[in-house]
């Protein structure tokens, strides 16, 4: 393979693994602590309009972030309201983020902005470095693998998922630990919805997140839940991803020029066969999906 061609792979990889890596370590806190995250996709999506809706009326690239983060971390506390402060359906409640956010980010869209539920473009003052972006993304993955197994937060963080009634006769709040999961979970889904907008593509459109809350879902059980493993898989499915760009055009012998739609398909093909085949060899945390309630 020509070198930079390789090269220029190498950084698409890179570019288009960023968001999935920050998403799938949001689901890796959220399911090590016991809660399903399925609505992965839809805080992204969210704080991906947050960030191109506040970036463009303001101009400020911190006001743009804080407000992916801040909705981020805010959607995580009402999944955690449902679903940790009462026992509500895991699942369903992720289920109608994604398709809350589907919609309203569209309506407000066009409410706010009225040219077809897309933001306008950002100026380049608000625009984030893919590089800066990259070297973070890549940084958290060993910090959150310190956090989770090095750190006597992590160990309750993952015995809440194992086991939470040990960890409410030990005198820590399942509760509390659950929701501080869920606020970085958010906070990560901030940073990943926000990337797409000020680093990638300037401006918000309909379902841009476009299924990376549903891969980084499936590159979280494919890496066992463990942050290198989760990270891994990230970057192969970003890894086809860019190659799906390249490979648009390219004429095979005998068989003529590819269907552009195949190979934009690859990425999303790989994702389901990956959870139809490992599905059931991940263990996941045994409490995860479970909800808990305190024994009086």
């Amino acid at each position: 393979m020509d070198e930079a061609l390789l090269v220029s792979m190498l950084a698409s990889t890179l570019r288009v693994s960023t968001p999935l890596i920050l998403c799938a370590l949001a689901g890796l806190f959220s399911e090590r602590s016991g809660v399903v995250d399925i609505g992965l996709e839809g805080k992204m999506l969210f704080a991906a309009f947050a960030s191109g809706a506040v970036g463009a009326a303001y101009g400020s690239l911190p006001l743009a972030l804080a407000a992916a983060v801040v909705l981020g971390v805010a959607l995580s506390w009402l999944h955690g309201w449902a679903c940790v402060s009462y026992p509500g359906d895991q699942v369903v409640s992720g289920v109608a983020i994604n398709i809350l956010a589907s919609g309203m980010t569209v309506v407000l869209g066009i409410a706010w902005f009225a040219q077809g539920g897309q933001t306008p473009a950002v100026a380049a003052s608000v625009r984030l470095n893919h590089n800066t972006m990259m070297v973070f993304s890549l940084a958290l993955v060993p910090a959150v693998w310190w956090l989770l197994y090095r750190t006597r937060f992590g160990l309750r963080l993952r015995a809440v998922g194992e086991n939470p009634q040990m960890v409410d006769a030990a005198g820590v709040s399942v509760k509390g630990m659950r929701y501080a999961a869920l606020t970085l979970n958010g906070a990560l889904c901030g940073l990943a919805g926000s990337y797409l907008v000020l680093a990638q593509s300037a401006n918000f459109s309909h379902d841009m997140t476009a299924g990376r809350g549903y891969m980084a879902l499936a590159a979280l059980i494919f890496g066992r839940w463990r942050p290198f493993g989760a990270c891994a898989a990230c970057l192969l499915f970003g890894f086809l991803d860019a190659a799906a760009i390249r490979l648009q055009g390219v004429q095979i012998v005998g068989f003529g020029e590819v269907p552009v739609q195949w190979i934009q398909a690859l990425p999303y093909v790989l994702t389901v066969c990956l959870l139809a085949g490992l599905v059931g060899k991940s263990v996941a945390p045994a409490a995860l999906g479970v909800p808990y309630r305190k024994e009086r």
